[in-house]
């Protein structure tokens, strides 16, 4: 089936081409919990922990309602806007953007289309600094095992997803909406536009997604109007001259 919003590129074309990309360095270099490198040891509470840097709720132990707050960035998206490429029912991208509160409510999910990837084009209603992001997937090989960040390019494509992320994440299961990955605030400090590429799952057909949590600040649009203005207090003369010309008189005799 033909993705929606990209050219068609059957399944195995693409996996093909992705098999020969090099090896990315630098920004997009993969990352664990915490945004610090993956291939953690594993921990009693169900994942493993890159480098020591995860941020889940097992050790934080935050009440719930400030959680709830922290994740509170989904009000501030534009979901008439919202798109989401490679869904296999149309509208159900959006669903995932909901409450912290309600990431458990597996009613409302999306599921990829043409092959195992997603592509969300995130616009928001003003500027954000990102902080951390929860993707929440299903207990087999649909969850979603690497997420790719761009950051304002409106209506990307995947055509456009071969250029370099600004952030890549190599994701663990989670179940229950509880792992954070931390983004690089420095690159995503002024955000007025988000896309989220699921790249990968863990060996299935197609990658399901249950819900997107997105941690960070949000501040209003400022538009810059400058009025040129200019006032005399008295006039000069210099810039007021006045060319006067010499009447001339004609006599007939």
């Amino acid at each position: 089936m033909r993705r929606t919003g990209a050219p068609f590129t059957t399944r195995r074309t693409r996996r093909t081409r992705r098999a020969w990309r090099p090896e990315r360095s630098g920004g997009s270099a993969a990352a664990g919990p915490r945004g610090r490198a993956g291939g953690g040891v594993a921990m009693s509470h169900g994942h493993s922990h890159g480098g020591g840097g995860c941020s889940c709720a097992a050790e934080r132990e935050e009440p719930p309602e400030q959680r709830g707050l922290a994740y509170g960035l989904y009000l501030r998206i534009d979901l008439e806007r919202l798109q989401c490429l490679n869904e296999s029912r149309e509208g159900t991208g959006r669903g995932v953007f909901k409450p912290w509160e309600e990431r458990t409510d597996r009613s409302k999910f999306v599921e990829s289309d043409a092959d195992e990837e997603l592509l969300f084009n995130i616009p928001f209603t003003g500027n954000v600094k990102l902080k951390g992001i929860i993707i929440m997937g299903e207990d087999d090989d649909s969850h979603p095992s690497e997420m790719r960040l761009y950051k304002n390019i409106p209506q990307m494509s995947f055509d456009d997803t071969e250029r370099e992320p600004d952030q890549t994440f190599s994701l663990n299961r989670d179940l229950t909406g509880e792992l954070e990955y931390a983004t690089k605030i420095s690159r995503f400090s002024n955000v007025y536009h988000l896309s989220i590429h699921i790249s990968k799952n863990f060996g299935a057909d197609t990658t399901k997604v249950f819900y997107i949590g997105l941690r960070g600040e949000w501040t209003e649009f400022r538009r810059h109007e400058v009025t040129i203005c200019n006032y005399e207090a008295s006039a000069n003369p210099a810039d007021h001259r006045v060319h006067q010309v010499s009447p001339q008189t004609h006599f007939i005799s």
